[in-house]
């Protein structure tokens, strides 16, 4: 009796290869790839991303957590003054999402982007949601937080085990920046795209919101890099600072229509 032949695993279905050191490179072809094909299919041209703190809640949460007389007051009370954020990040995301909505294009411009988790993220998420526009999630694996918000379009929700990866997406399809208060995620991303813009890495205009001056006058003292020649004078007008909605959608749009709609250029 003859033996049954053998049919050896395809390399592709091997998961421990998948998975080992040697299959990295593989790994990380597949975060851009899967990614770009995805977009590519619900015509997704170009974002607008949202970065900010995980931890900000809705105005709502926040009183609810303020009158249980358990809470900590301190918190509390913290948490009550930083939710203007979550509401501003959530009407902001749904005026961009309507105004995109309107514009004559074949593709999805301008479409609100962001980290897919909890706090500023699903604000934006959620307005973008309320104005019935597709949203996009980069969502990333991390042991203490959850790694998505039930407002990202389940088709666009993404998750990202490399950083890099993740922060590539941000970038090479973002249109423009809205930079709410947050922590060192935040700043890492804000840094990193001002780092590119300084350095004419990025080549594309990306206009860049910074919005809650109370909070980043406090955290980031850019006229200090000014004074002390760590940064030039004309740096701090890849900025554009603000408290208010109306200010930042006008900026943002206003120059969309300028600059990107009149001439697409290159993502990067």
């Amino acid at each position: 009796m003859s033996a049954k032949p053998h049919s050896p695993e395809k390399a592709y279905s091997n998961e421990a290869f998948m998975s080992s050191r040697d299959g990295r490179p593989m790994r990380i072809l597949a975060e851009y790839l899967e990614p770009k094909s995805r977009l590519e299919w619900h015509q997704v041209r170009d974002t607008i991303v949202f970065f900010g703190s995980a931890r900000l809640i809705s105005e709502e949460d926040a009183a609810a957590r303020a009158a249980d007389p358990d809470a900590d007051p301190e918190k509390a009370k913290a948490q009550v003054h930083m939710a203007r954020y979550y509401e501003a990040s959530r009407e902001l995301a749904r005026r961009l999402t309507e105004w995109s909505k309107q514009l004559d294009s074949d593709e999805r411009r301008f479409v609100v982007c962001t980290g897919g988790g909890p706090g500023i993220m699903e604000a934006a998420n959620r307005g973008a949601s309320e104005a019935k526009g597709m949203n996009v999630g980069l969502g990333i694996s991390l042991p203490m937080e959850d790694s998505g918000n039930p407002y990202v379009t389940r088709s666009l929700a993404f998750e990202f085990h490399y950083f890099f990866m993740r922060k590539f997406w941000f970038t090479y399809l973002a249109k423009a920046i809205v930079a709410m208060p947050g922590g060192f995620g935040t700043l890492d991303e804000l840094f990193e795209i001002l780092t590119l813009i300084q350095t004419f890495k990025i080549k594309k205009r990306l206009p860049i919101v910074l919005f809650g001056t109370e909070y980043w006058d406090e955290i980031v003292n850019f006229d200090a890099l000014v004074k002390f020649g760590t940064i030039n004078a004309d740096d701090l007008d890849l900025m554009f600072r603000t408290d208010s909605v109306d200010e930042a959608f006008e900026y943002i749009t206003s120059d969309l229509m300028e600059h990107a709609l009149k001439d697409p250029g290159e993502r990067l």
